[in-house]
């Protein structure tokens, strides 16, 4: 063979096994055209694996049943209708079998109260959908207080993160002719006043960052073109966001920019003065709003001599004035070994705030009357897990949720948060003594203990061969936390499998120093914790290899992706769901630039040493071993690019290995637009595990 021929024979080679070293990953990918979302010769190939995968699953004897149960559990009509407080009315927002796109509706806060309260809607999704011939799903509407009748509406286009914004008269019901309008884009928008709206959005060439996202945050004035709104701030082409601040409420108005120039740092750009004045704030910080005249802040490092996960008030007139010091701050919660900050409500004389305690949820009521502060603990519920449903910034009226594995979610409702009664509860789905419910720790490789929670039949037998499911995320400081179990989670639990929750390294569940000991560097000890359950799960005799299989979606696809590509030895089944798996590309892909604080930057030479040991794509070889992983994504997504999936299926069957491969056509992030589509992908991903696990 001469030389440029074994040249070729070598480069094929190390395509095909996926060689991790920079020079050999700056050759030409051999699947980018799979990156074409809508490229022709992309969707032939969707569609040919979509047609497998259905014809391997969907006609399984088994899968109208589990359909079916899906469907009819996500259209139950006994479902709490979650509330939105605005004035006097609460709104929701509710899909069923009759309201496939679903209906944006309202009743009295006395009607709410009631078993059966008299909706009145205030927008019918399917309705204006088929009027406008258009796939609408809802992302929301943002209405200005006090009276709440002026809304800007989000409409998207097949469930993409992407949406049009639509001003909507709520006396009238009909949108606003010449109102506020903004064609498709990620944007942000909030109000001013009745004329005036802040907004961040596609401005045209030259106004989107690396990551997609508007760098810059306009005063839009009704009736005035939006290209020609007038620039309040404009942020780098390498900062992350651009996001509008506005706080409306009956102890004063702010107004300004968040500007995130990472993806874990943020300043806070307040009017005064008619100047925009930057606020002397640390950066690693996250701002739940102002009350009388602070700004309630958490903190992601030490800061004034307050520790890292610190809730804090601080004065907004010393923040502008460039003079904080630890005078000006009052702390409200400091961390301990246990427990850490979860969420925080403001109302009009109430703080609410919600708090992990070794991952159980309880809520703290703080009021403050002149000087003086008052702290007392909500009580009387009899559920472990405690998280705000809603709150209203024009009163106090509070409303919270109250639920575990295998106790129902409750309602409760308080006017002024000192005293709450339960208003409603999710009827009871199964008996909770067929259940057992533990929370267990392993030992990871580095000696940490790692929590999680294992939930079985209580007639589970300890034989090693139990159909498992693992489930994990480990990022972006997102804690996975007990909830009423799901009608995907009893399916599996009700035919002898196990549910396993892991809180590993990476996610919020003890705070910023959890989520912080697993960035970039050190990603490795996320998946390391995901491989030490595994292993104690087998090493306890729950399960074995055979029987273990594991599912995580988004940063939880990249968990599975890299565990399985390190240690296949260990599962039978993974589920890659929405996944991240080419992380040499992954910051030149829709939103994935703004995640290289999480996870570092291929392009820098040192990051890429740590990023190419365990990234999916670059790791996965022909000569050895995986479990038929099955991979979904939606052709819709654009936060997570849909080619880290298809070209790591692609490469994957290039290689000689088994995988299974859906796409679903709408859905963006969550892979489905309506409940018949999350029924479908559910049943498809339940016929996978028993095919796989129950052997």
């Amino acid at each position: 063979m001469n030389r440029l021929g074994l040249i070729f024979l070598i480069t094929i080679i190390i395509n095909a096994c996926g060689m991790s070293n920079n020079d050999d990953n700056k050759m030409k990918d051999p699947y980018l055209w799979l990156e074409d979302v809508e490229g022709k010769e992309a969707l032939q190939w969707v569609e040919s694996q979509n047609e497998l995968t259905k014809e391997r699953y969907s006609q399984a004897e088994t899968f109208n049943e589990t359909y079916n149960y899906l469907l009819d559990d996500y259209n139950s009509v006994d479902r709490i209708p979650f509330p939105s407080i605005r004035g006097q009315y609460i709104y929701n927002f509710w899909r069923d079998k009759n309201n496939i796109r679903g209906i944006w509706r309202r009743t009295s806060l006395e009607s709410y109260q009631n078993d059966a309260p008299e909706w009145e809607t205030v927008i019918d999704v399917d309705l204006l959908a088929n009027e406008e011939n258009k796939n609408w799903v809802w992302r929301g509407a943002n209405c200005l207080g006090p009276d709440f009748k002026k809304c800007l509406v989000s409409l998207s286009d097949g469930g993409k993160d992407a949406s049009v914004l639509r001003e909507y008269d709520i006396e009238t019901k009909t949108f606003v002719e010449d109102g506020f309008f903004a064609p498709e884009a990620k944007q942000y928008s909030d109000w001013i006043n009745e004329d005036q709206v802040l907004i961040a959005t596609d401005f045209g060439e030259g106004t989107l960052n690396e990551s997609g996202y508007a760098r810059q945050v306009r005063l839009w004035n009704r009736g005035d073109n939006l290209l020609s709104s007038e620039i309040l701030f404009e942020g780098g082409y390498q900062d992350i966001f651009s996001f509008p601040f506005s706080e409306i409420r009956p102890d004063g108005n702010y107004f300004g920019v968040l500007e995130g120039p990472t993806f874990f740092t943020k300043i806070l750009h307040l009017y005064s003065n008619d100047k925009l004045i930057k606020a002397d704030l640390p950066l690693k910080v996250d701002i739940y709003g102002t009350y009388q005249n602070l700004l309630l802040i958490s903190i992601a490092e030490e800061w004034l001599g307050f520790a890292i996960g610190s809730l804090l008030a601080v004065n907004i007139e010393d923040a502008l004035a460039q003079n904080i010091t630890s005078k000006s701050v009052k702390m409200l919660f400091e961390p301990t070994d246990t427990s850490f900050l979860r969420n925080v409500s403001i109302g009009k004389d109430q703080i609410l705030v919600n708090t992990l305690d070794n991952i159980k949820g309880k809520i703290t009521h703080f009021k403050k009357i002149g000087k003086t502060w008052f702290e007392s603990n909500l009580r009387g519920f009899d559920e472990d897990m405690l998280s705000i449903s809603a709150s209203d910034s024009w009163s106090n009226i509070a409303f919270i949720g109250s639920e575990s594995f295998t106790q129902p979610t409750g309602l409760y409702f308080s006017k002024d948060s000192e005293e709450f009664k339960k208003i409603k509860s999710l009827p009871r789905k199964f008996d909770p003594s067929a259940y057992e419910v533990n929370q267990f720790f392993s030992q990871s490789k580095d000696g940490t203990e790692i929590p999680y929670f294992q939930i079985s039949r209580n007639d589970m037998v300890l034989n090693s061969s139990n159909p498992t499911l693992l489930y994990g995320y480990g990022g972006f400081e997102i804690s996975l936390t007990p909830s009423y179990l799901s009608a995907f989670s009893r399916k599996w639990l009700d035919h002898g499998g196990v549910y396993v929750i892991a809180n590993i390294r990476g996610g919020g569940e003890y705070g910023p120093k959890w989520h912080q000991s697993a960035l970039k560097a050190n990603r490795q000890r996320a998946y390391d914790d995901f491989i030490s359950i595994a292993e104690d799960l087998i090493s306890k005799g729950v399960t074995s290899p055979k029987n273990l299989g594991i599912r995580g979606g988004s940063n939880g696809g990249l968990l599975v992706g890299a565990v399985v590509t390190q240690r296949p030895d260990l599962f039978n089944a993974v589920i890659c769901a929405v996944p991240l798996l080419d992380m040499y590309r992954y910051d030149k892909l829709l939103a994935g630039a703004s995640w290289v604080d999480e996870y570092g930057d291929p392009d820098n030479e040192d990051e890429w040493e740590f990023i190419k040991k365990y990234s999916p794509y670059q790791n996965v070889f022909s000569n050895r071993e995986y479990p038929e992983i099955y991979f979904y994504t939606s052709t819709k997504d654009d936060r997570v690019h849909p080619g880290h999936a298809r070209k790591m299926a692609k490469k994957m069957l290039d290689q000689g290995h088994k995988i299974i491969y859906y796409e679903n056509v709408e859905g963006g992030h969550s892979a489905a637009s309506n409940y018949e589509q999350s029924a479908f992908m559910s049943a498809l991903q339940l016929e996978y595990l028993n095919d796989k696990l129950k052997k």
